[in-house]
């Protein structure tokens, strides 16, 4: 985090609900002093009350950050509280799903740096993926929101805003399609005799792991497939299923993504 600007300038927050209060943990924990932070939250936690932020106060005249983590829907609403900021070194910074660095444009003006960014939930305990991508005005300020995302996981940048409704149906939405797996190996074991609470704790360990061991391991995930197949073994008989081009993954999450991909699409242009 580039401390020497923000402590110098000040950061201002936007809403903070889950994401934000992620985020604002993430930044304090980093060192950042709570004196610098400016936080607009209409309905305020006890969290957020006892961190020291300040809250709902008269905001610095040119923070070094903005970042917008309201829901899209009170984006019409939120914006004008900080539209007088735009148009200077000011560094805008939205986890806004749907809202395109165009919208922010025409709010704020052009020649704003404003930094787009698509988070996922797995951001609430430190273990999200966030990419990011930037106006023209924007682009040197890409390191800087690197860094502050990096506060709640890893940060990728993309190559464009054309790739963010990808994100979105990759990794943003991801999230519930492995809630969803949990869900269904669980009453997998369910339908062959286990209780269900043992299920869910099979199925939510066993999800878990194998993901730490697919970040972790040196080998692709094709080969840790391979690596737990044994030749006509059990799992060469589940895979057999999920495998199948007709019926299996290879065909459902492709769908699901391009599902994803679309419904992102229609919803950014309104």
């Amino acid at each position: 985090m580039k401390k020497t600007r923000i402590a110098a300038q000040g950061l201002v927050l936007l809403g903070c609900g889950k994401m934000g209060s992620a985020m604002l943990a993430g930044w304090l924990e980093r060192g950042l002093p709570a004196d610098k932070v400016w936080v607009i939250e209409p309905v305020p936690s006890l969290w957020l009350r006892g961190t020291g932020v300040h809250i709902n106060a008269q905001l610095p005249e040119a923070p070094a950050v903005v970042l917008v983590a309201v829901k899209p829907q009170m984006m019409g609403d939120a914006l004008p509280a900080i539209s007088a900021l735009g148009g200077g070194e000011t560094v805008f910074v939205s986890v806004a799903a749907g809202t395109s660095l165009a919208s922010f444009e025409a709010a704020f003006g052009a020649d704003t740096p404003i930094v787009r960014a698509m988070p996922n939930t797995p951001a609430a305990i430190g273990r999200g993926i966030t990419a990011i991508c930037a106006n023209a005005a924007g682009q040197g300020a890409l390191d800087e929101a690197a860094e502050l995302l990096s506060a709640v996981g890893d940060v990728v940048r993309l190559e464009g805003e054309a790739q963010m409704d990808a994100v979105t149906g990759v990794s943003g939405s991801g999230p519930a399609y492995v809630f969803h797996l949990i869900e269904t190996l669980a009453a997998g074991g369910v339908a062959q005799g286990l209780s269900p609470d043992l299920a869910m704790q099979l199925a939510k360990a066993t999800v878990a792991g194998a993901g730490a061991l697919a970040m972790q391991s040196d080998d692709d995930p094709a080969q840790l497939r391979v690596n737990v197949t044994s030749p006509n073994g059990t799992t060469q008989a589940a895979l057999e299923v999920l495998m199948d081009e007709a019926s299996g993954l290879p065909v459902l999450l492709p769908r699901a993504v391009a599902a994803a991909t679309k419904r992102s699409k229609e919803l950014s242009r309104g």
